[in-house]
């Protein structure tokens, strides 16, 4: 699936700043996330709200405070999609 260029490479300055020994496996679960949110969205390209989506659903909570800060620091707007929602 084509990715939105200014995404990918949101995309590819996220996962360069994620810690070694967690690089390849978020860059994996995340990239297949999110060209499965796209493909959801009858999309034909994987934009912010994918990836966001996709970090957001799969991330394990002890590192969500991580995750919230990197996505920020790479130019991810999360609250302009809803991110992070209430918990109930």
């Amino acid at each position: 699936m084509v990715w939105e260029a200014k995404t990918e490479e949101k995309f590819k300055l996220l996962i360069s700043r994620i810690p070694v020994f967690h690089r390849r496996i978020t860059e994996s679960v995340v990239f297949k996330q999110a060209e499965d949110n796209a493909f959801l969205r009858k999309s034909h390209q994987v934009e912010d709200q994918d990836v966001i989506t996709a970090f957001f659903s799969d991330v394990p909570s002890p590192f969500y405070s991580m995750m919230v800060r990197l996505l920020e620091q790479s130019g991810f707007d999360y609250k302009k999609y809803g991110f992070p929602k209430s918990q109930s």
